[in-house]
This record gives structure tokens, C-alpha cells and sequence, in this order.
């Protein structure tokens, strides 16, 4: 094999996660590849997380001017002039600047389809069609993400139905949509397009509520601001049949025996891990499931501990900084095992995903949560206290908004007195995580937190609040 196609690590994808491999594999001395079939910069920064928000952030300031006396719009958001900031955002669909990025740390581009063949060893599927061999000296990591699912409804996958990718570069917005689903991307691109222009928007959520994996009153207060701004939610509802006629309309019949008709309808009903095309059979790995993973991120069951898995290809939590965090966790690791140390001095944590996974869901009222659950924290044998606030009780939130309406609530383990989980919903919310997330993942005793002074006249003051009516 030529010198050239030899490696210390190399990385197959290069989404955020994949990039964060290779970045701090390089700045820990190692020569690094990344291989990547698609735009430089993944999921997240073209079709995901980046172009959602800037789609996002004009709704919610228009909903904070509304919830301000003495300040008025001049007219509806402006759909072409939001699509077009959006466009920036994500350079235009052109990975150029992103491909000169990696390339500059340095390390080695190149584009097609990566797969594993046999230990160490990686074949690249150009898109003219050629196939390139490379060799790791050290790691092989997998950083591949994942894709949405579209489920099997008679008639759909043939209606071209979008998902995030297809929501979030619109470039003209749909008069009418149906919604399958009621997580995060459902809830934020149904408020995002009708905040653009969607004249009817109709949610089929086959459970009882909104955000269900948040505390129920999450749900509810996203519920309520849809029933204001127009959106119609059925919940207990899925669609049983999905045709897109000649003329382009999409009919949906709904499993109550009612019909909906729509321009267009958006899935988000979960993603696939992408492990189906990248080889693990050639290394003696289901080529199906999550790519099990130890603490380093090292995938398990695989000899000599030279593959890593890294994002939501292990399974472990389908967000895109915890995939960072991963790929943090796992290029230490390489450049430490590369250098010679011992598993004893790589000084790992086990971490558990719920412990210190922040989420954030930009809809209005936006929800943030990090840590377990009320539910889950019992479904885990914990005994737990909880505390629950009206934020807009709080001067410092009734000064940001009239009527101001958001709850919070913490979780706290009664054994050991440190929170296991916080929620709170409400406007500008999210400016509220970062403290959430080191009071959790740091497990500040309760006492201690008393301490820490939130400044007044802030929305802030709620901690406060929960420390009070939880007895300090």
C-alpha cells in the first residue's frame, strides 16, 4: 500500500461529530483522513439543526414584539428574506469552505462512500466510481449519523413525503401541510412554517401528547401555543393511506376514516443509524443496530480495540453535541492509547446519556430539559422530590413578556440531595440551559445551589423559587 493511503486515524464521516474526530485526533499529533458521500459539515449544518434555527429565530422574535405593549410589526415575516438568511447559513448547499477547513488542520479529504474491509483497513467508493484502500496505524472511527425513517403507510414513500432535510431548505412554502409526528423536528418545523406563510397545518400525533419523552407539561404548553397560532393537533392519529394525486395535491386518509388534503407532508417520525453500508460485517459486526461502544467510545466485541463509534451511530443519544462530546471523548483516547498509556491513566467516566444531555426544542414557548425525567428517574429506582413553578410568577420573566407563561421543574435523588433532572418551558428558556446542565452533570448538592445567587430583576430568580419551595 502506498505511503500516502497509510493513516493514524481515519474517520468515516464528517458531520459535526466526524469533524470533531479528526480535529482533535490532528491538534494530539496523529496524521488523520475523514471520508465523507455527502456535503462536508453533515446533517446538522445543512439540513438540521443550523438552517431549522434560522428558519426559527424570526418566529420567535415576532412572538416576543406580540407579547410587548407598544411595539408593533410592520407586516407578517417576510418568507423570502428568512430563506434567504437561512441559505447563508448553510453556505448555500457548497461545502468548499468546510472542505478547506479540514484539509487546512491538516488532514487528508476524501470524498465517496467509506466501508470498512477487514481490520484497519478502509475502501472508499469514489463518485466516478474508483476505489481507494486506506490504512489505519491506530483507529478506524465511525462516525456515519443517521437518516430518517419514513414508515411504512401504504402510499407514502411513493407521495414523496419531506423529512428535516426537505422542511428545512424549502424554498417556497406550502399553503397546506400535514405533519406525521410530535417530537422535536415536528413541533419546530410545523410553528416554523406557518410562522412563514402555511395557511392550514395539521399534526397526526399517534400518542396522547406533544414531546413525550419531556415532562408532560412540556406537551401541553407547546399544545396550547398551537391551538393559538392555528395549528391544528389530532392526537391518537396516524394516517392509514397517503396518495399524491396528478395535480400534485397530497390526500391523506387518517385512520378515523377522515381525509386530509395538503401540498405537501413532512415525516419525523425517527432516524435510522446509518451502520447498514459502512462494513461492520467485515469485521465480524451485525450490519444492523448501534455499534455498541465502552466508555472511550471503542466499539465492543472487536479484536485489538482499533474501531471507534462515535455520535448517533453507537445508539447511545441522537443529539449532535453529545455526539461531539463522544468524539472529544474518543480521539483523547486514541492519541492517549497511540502514546502508550495505560487504560488506568486514560482516567475514563462511564457516562450515563441521560445524566448530562442537554436538549433544546426552539418552538414557542421553547422547552430545555437535561437529565432524567420525574418518570424515568422513578422507572430507575430513584427516590425523588419533586418541585414545580409558574416561571411567569418570576418579576424578572413577567418583565421580558406580558402574560408570560412557562413552568419549571426539578427532579431531585432524596438519597444524595443533587438534582437528576431539570425542565423548563417558556419563552427565551434556553438562555437557562447551561446553568441546568452543571447543576446536573457537576451533581451540585441542592444546598450548595442555594448559593449561587441568581441576579435580580431576571428570569433567573426562578431557581430561587424551586430552592424555596423545595425548604431552603
Amino acid at each position: 500500500m502506498a505511503s500516502d493511503d497509510v493513516f493514524d486515524v481515519i474517520v468515516i464521516g464528517a458531520g459535526p461529530v466526524g469533524e470533531t474526530a479528526v480535529r482533535r485526533s490532528v491538534q494530539g499529533g496523529l496524521s488523520a483522513a475523514v471520508v465523507e458521500r455527502r456535503l462536508v459539515g453533515g446533517e446538522c449544518n445543512y439540513y438540521g439543526c443550523i438552517p431549522s434555527k434560522a428558519m426559527l429565530w424570526p418566529m420567535e422574535l415576532a412572538a416576543a414584539v406580540g407579547r410587548m405593549p407598544g411595539i408593533q410589526l410592520n407586516g407578517p415575516i417576510d418568507a423570502a428574506a428568512v430563506i434567504a438568511r437561512r441559505d447563508r447559513f448553510v453556505g448555500h448547499y457548497q461545502d468548499g469552505p468546510q472542505v478547506a477547513w479540514v484539509e487546512k488542520l491538516p488532514a487528508e479529504f476524501v470524498r465517496g462512500q467509506g466501508r470498512l474491509a477487514g481490520p484497519r483497513r478502509v475502501e472508499v467508493t469514489t463518485p466516478e466510481g474508483d476505489v481507494r484502500t486506506l490504512e489505519a496505524r491506530h483507529a478506524v472511527v465511525l462516525a456515519t449519523g443517521s437518516d430518517p425513517v419514513i414508515p411504512d403507510i401504504p402510499g407514502l414513500a411513493d407521495a414523496r413525503p419531506w423529512t428535516n432535510r426537505e422542511a428545512t431548505s424549502v424554498t417556497k412554502v406550502p399553503r397546506r401541510l400535514v405533519v406525521i409526528g410530535g417530537g422535536p423536528v415536528a413541533c419546530e418545523m410545523s410553528q416554523a412554517l406557518r410562522s412563514l406563510g402555511a395557511e392550514e397545518v395539521t399534526l397526526l400525533v399517534r400518542s396522547d401528547a406533544l414531546l413525550e419523552r419531556h415532562e408532560p407539561f412540556a406537551g401541553e404548553l407547546v399544545a396550547d401555543s398551537f391551538a393559538e397560532s392555528g395549528i391544528e393537533v389530532r392526537f391518537g392519529r396516524t394516517a392509514a393511506r397517503v396518495e399524491r394525486a396528478a395535480a400534485g395535491t397530497v390526500v391523506v386518509d387518517v385512520d378515523d376514516g377522515s381525509q386530509l388534503q395538503a401540498d405537501e407532508i413532512l415525516v419525523a417520525t425517527g432516524r435510522r443509524l446509518n451502520t447498514r453500508d459502512v462494513g461492520l460485517g467485515s469485521v465480524g459486526l451485525a450490519d444492523s443496530g448501534p455499534a455498541r461502544v465502552d466508555p472511550s467510545m471503542r466499539v465492543e466485541a472487536v479484536d485489538d480495540g482499533w474501531l471507534y463509534a462515535v455520535g448517533d451511530v453507537n445508539g447511545r443519544n441522537l443529539l449532535t453535541h453529545m455526539g461531539k462530546y463522544q468524539a472529544r471523548l474518543a480521539a483523547n483516547a486514541i492519541v492517549a492509547r497511540a502514546r502508550g498509556l495505560s487504560e488506568d491513566q486514560l482516567a475514563l467516566r462511564d457516562i450515563e446519556d441521560d445524566l448530562g444531555a442537554p436538549q433544546a426544542v426552539f418552538t414557542d414557548p421553547q422547552v430545555i430539559s437535561v437529565g432524567r425525567t420525574e418518570a424515568m428517574a422513578r422507572a430507575e429506582g430513584f427516590v425523588v422530590r419533586t418541585v414545580e413553578r409558574d416561571m411567569g410568577a418570576v418579576i424578572g420573566a413577567e418583565l421580558q413578556a406580558d402574560g408570560y407563561r412557562g413552568r419549571a421543574k426539578i427532579v431531585v435523588d432524596e438519597d444524595r440531595k443533587v438534582l437528576l433532572g431539570v425542565t423548563f418551558v417558556g419563552p427565551g428558556v434556553v438562555d437557562h440551559l447551561h446553568a441546568a446542565t452543571i447543576a446536573v452533570t457537576g451533581e451540585v448538592p441542592v444546598e450548595l445551589l442555594w448559593h449561587a445567587v441568581p441576579a435580580f430583576p431576571t428570569a433567573s430568580e426562578i431557581w430561587l423559587d424551586l430552592l424555596e419551595a423545595y425548604g431552603f
